[in-house]
Formats: C-alpha cells, sequence, structure tokens
C-alpha cells in the first residue's frame, strides 16, 4: 500500500443518513449554522444537527443562562428558537447545500407538537433526517419528562414516526436509571438511530448572593467533564441496540471520538468544545486519517465496536 496516496475512507451510514465522514456539529452549539461560516471549512462535518425547532417560537429561560464550571459548562438556555414556520422561511434556506448532512433536532411540549414539527419539517429540501429531542433537563414541560420512562418514550416515538418517513435519530437523557431500557423502547417503537448523551442535570451557587447562579436554578452540565459517562452509556446502549448509536459528550480531540466509536458509536457529535476551539472539526478529521493510516485500516467503520471484541 502507497502511503503517500493511500486515503483513509471516513464515510459513514447513520441509521439510513449517508455522511462523508463521522463528524457531527452536535444541537444547541453550532445554533443554526449561520454563527459559524466565517470560523469553521463546513466540508470537515459530516452532517449538522440544527438547535431545537419547536411548532411556536420560545423565548427560552431567563439569565443568567450559562455560566462556567471545571472542565465544562452549565446552560440552561431552554431550547429558545424562532418556530417551525420561521426556521423553514429563513434558517433552512441558508443551510440548503452547505455541504454537510442537515439534521433537524424537534423539541415539544407534547405528543402533539413533536409531531406537528416532524409533519411540517416532512418533505422540505435539504432535511436529512430529524433528531428528537427528550432529553433536555432545562425546560418545565416536554423535554426530558419523555426520555426518562420508557413507555413515555415509546409513545412519542410512535407519534412522530406516524407523521415523517425521514430517518428518526432520538436523544436520550443520562439523567436516567436506566439508559438501555429507554434507547429499546424507542428501537421498538421506530427510531433509526440513538443520540446520547443530551447534558447532565446540575447547578451552580453564587455564594455572595446566596443564590442559585442560573436564572432557571438548574441546568445543563457539558464539556469534556462528562465524558467518561457519555463513553460508557454509549457502550451500554450500543451493545444493547441493532440501530446505530451517535455518540457525543465532551469530545474535544480526535482521541476521544476514537474512545467512541471504538465503543460502538457510528458517528460522534462536538458541541461544547465548538465555543473555544471551532476548528475542532477539522482537527478531529486529521487525527482519524492519521490514525487509520497508523493502523493500516482502509475504512473508518473497523473501528466501530472495536474495544468490544
Amino acid at each position: 500500500m502507497n502511503e503517500k496516496t493511500f486515503k483513509p475512507d471516513l464515510s459513514v451510514n447513520l441509521a439510513g443518513i449517508a455522511l462523508d465522514n463521522p463528524i457531527l456539529a452536535a444541537s444547541g452549539p453550532f445554533g443554526y449554522g449561520h454563527e459559524y461560516r466565517e470560523l469553521i471549512d463546513f466540508k470537515d462535518l459530516g452532517g449538522i444537527i440544527v438547535k431545537g425547532i419547536s411548532p411556536e417560537p420560545w423565548a427560552g429561560n431567563p439569565p443568567p443562562r450559562v455560566t462556567e464550571t471545571p472542565s465544562g459548562m452549565l446552560n440552561a438556555i431552554g431550547l429558545q428558537n424562532p418556530g417551525l414556520e420561521k426556521f423553514l422561511a429563513e434558517d433552512l434556506p441558508q443551510l440548503r447545500g452547505s455541504g454537510p448532512r442537515l439534521v433537524v433536532n424537534v423539541v415539544g411540549c407534547s405528543l402533539e407538537e413533536y409531531a406537528e414539527v416532524a409533519s411540517g419539517l416532512e418533505g422540505a429540501e435539504g432535511i436529512d433526517g430529524l433528531e428528537l429531542n427528550i432529553s433536555c433537563p432545562n425546560v418545565k414541560a416536554g423535554g426530558m419528562a419523555f426520555g426518562t420512562d420508557p413507555d413515555a418514550t415509546r409513545r412519542v416515538v410512535e407519534a412522530v414516526r406516524r407523521r415523517t418517513g425521514l430517518p428518526l435519530l432520538v436523544k436520550l437523557s443520562p439523567n436516567v436509571t436506566s439508559i438501555v431500557a429507554i434507547a429499546r423502547a424507542a428501537e421498538a417503537a421506530g427510531a433509526d438511530g440513538i443520540s446520547l448523551i443530551n447534558t447532565l442535570g446540575g447547578m451552580l451557587i453564587d455564594t455572595g448572593q446566596k443564590k442559585p447562579l442560573l436564572g432557571n436554578v438548574f441546568g445543563g452540565l457539558s464539556g469534556p467533564a462528562i465524558m467518561p459517562v457519555a463513553l460508557k452509556m454509549v457502550w451500554e446502549v450500543a451493545g444493547a441496540v441493532k440501530i446505530p448509536v451517535l455518540g457525543m459528550g465532551g469530545i474535544t480531540s480526535a482521541d476521544d471520538a476514537l474512545q467512541f466509536i471504538m465503543a460502538g458509536a457510528r458517528a460522534v457529535a462536538i458541541g461544547t468544545g465548538l465555543f473555544y476551539d471551532p476548528d475542532l472539526p477539522a482537527q478531529i478529521k486529521t487525527g482519524l486519517i492519521e490514525y487509520l493510516k497508523q493502523e493500516n485500516l482502509t475504512h473508518l467503520g473497523q473501528l466501530e465496536g472495536a474495544a468490544r471484541l
């Protein structure tokens, strides 16, 4: 094999979505892509998962909404978004043809709202898949309420599945007793893939003011601090379901991404790391290629679940 011309294949098929490489921008930090156009080469991303979309605009939570923590951050944005109509009219046209596959994160306060968004996105040009967010810890209705009970998970996935033929990923919460039970319920209800993990519930107190630091009191912990938790849950779920897993949670290097893939993830998503280093997708892509060359492997798929063998 000629090392000078040899270029490993990074392409993967995630739940029916063909990706040029396994690196996606996770829902939330990447917004709707506009914020990063001058900071990142979209060709380094296999896909973009846009910020959550609800039927009507959501204002989000009161400030303060974000604060740093050791090795991470807490956020309580509250799924602020422009609503379905504005997304379709203004945000989606700007994302079409940008290169990466486009996955839309779907949020709601009820089964009917989740289904409404899915139905509204069905047939829209440029959308390659949906990510059903049943795991946000920062809203008081919907969100994580559907993702902590297998029966509730089944009902919301079934409701959405009836309204769309698009590839459907279900994003799960780590704030549960058994992540495997939730994942199996989502799979049985018609999910095409599992995204995990969302943030861990947490809080901080301002001792000077003697009150919670976040306006919402509680927020979601993300960043490198949660990676070991995320990796464990990816390992557990990948061994329990037959559909592919999208792994995320604290990934900030190619080695981190490799650990998720070796644990059984088909692809990975980068979130909080993009705040301090927008070049992470390029660095991770380069690192994956270098590792495959070093190991004399031709395709990234050869590493999926490698640590489980």
